[in-house]
């Protein structure tokens, strides 16, 4: 009986080493802290393990497994199975994302900013242009238009923009240059130091990052309406490791991207959008409110010479880049 016993309990263990090599862990790499950001990712992780029973569960590092300028290097070698990036923060790499990233493009609301990046996705040269990282797109960050944050005097004008350093990224750095302000390209997670060494006296973001990274804390005013444009931000999975899943794994993942996007888009109307204006109030942060004549006028001197320049750089690389900023905006005019 005894060694009936032990017999049985050597199976037992077995039984659970083999149930537990069968079980999918994934790691995921993004940075900061939790915020509005990455709830979806957050949400994904939750659906999947839910769906799987506990089968497939994801691990979500906070800056413990890259930083964020190198997530899509990580992704490539598979030091980890999912990550988010941000366009901006390498647009070398991933040069066909960078349209979204373009000033002005129009779009109004976190449901259109989801609809366009999803369509863009699709688009077969964006595929191959991540594909050179080993990567897959799964689902966009939808962030409203940044704004700007500062300490010092307040741009009350265009023109006082002239010569101020500004943390921004991307097509938004670009538009700021045309009304003579001067784009510091520095991470989110060194925006706050920046500005408070005086590298820059002023930092672009959404309304989350701004409270997220303390970059609110020191500011003096805000332009309530400037919306140069925003930037692209999507989760990427490691390709094999999406090809290794089961067929019941890989319907989870991808099963549970809309309800993750949709719980996203909600938290952050909802939870953060409620926060923020009571913040600049209690912090007596002066908002700035430029006039239609002046955003007119911004928007005339940044949206179409970019937007040109970025079709003409990007097709010399070999992108269709014409043809991907007419999907983008036919999306957003209400085309196809």
């Amino acid at each position: 009986m005894h060694m009936m016993t032990k017999v049985a309990v050597a199976a037992l263990m077995t039984a659970g080493i083999a149930g537990e090599a069968a079980a999918t862990e994934w790691n995921v790499s993004v940075w900061g802290k939790r915020r509005a950001f990455t709830e979806h990712i957050e949400k994904i992780a939750e659906l999947v393990s839910e769906k799987t029973g506990g089968e497939f569960t994801m691990n979500i590092s906070y800056g413990g497994l890259s930083k964020n300028t190198e997530n899509l290097d990580g992704i490539q070698i598979g030091a980890f199975e999912m990550a988010q990036i941000c366009a901006g923060y390498h647009p070398d790499k991933n040069p066909s994302l960078t349209v979204l990233e373009l000033p002005f493009l129009g779009v109004n609301s976190l449901e259109m900013e989801t609809e366009v990046s999803m369509k863009l996705y699709e688009h077969p040269a964006v595929q191959d242009d991540l594909a050179r990282w080993n990567a897959t797109l799964l689902m966009p960050s939808p962030m409203p238009q940044y704004n700007i944050a500062g300490v010092g005097d307040a741009p009350k004008t265009l023109a006082d923009f002239k010569g101020l350093s500004v943390r921004a990224t991307g097509g938004i750095g670009s538009a700021m240059e045309t009304v003579g302000a001067v784009p510091t390209s520095v991470t989110s997670e060194e925006a706050r130091q920046a500005m408070d060494s005086g590298v820059v006296k002023a930092v672009a973001f959404a309304p989350h990052a701004h409270m997220s990274f303390g970059t609110i804390e020191p500011a003096k005013w805000w332009t309530t309406n400037l919306n140069p444009g925003t930037v692209n931000c999507p989760v990427v999975v490691n390709t094999d490791a999406l090809a290794a899943l089961t067929d019941a794994e890989r319907e989870a993942l991808l099963g549970s991207v809309e309800e993750a996007l949709a719980y996203y888009i909600d938290f952050y109307n909802n939870e953060t959008m409620a926060k923020w204006g009571p913040l600049l109030e209690e912090k007596g942060v002066e908002q700035i409110t430029y006039s239609d004549e002046a955003l007119k006028e911004f928007r005339a001197a940044a949206a179409g010479p970019i937007a040109a320049q970025w079709v003409e750089d990007n097709a010399a690389k070999g992108l269709p880049a014409q043809e991907l900023l007419d999907l983008v905006t036919g999306v957003i005019g209400g085309g196809s």
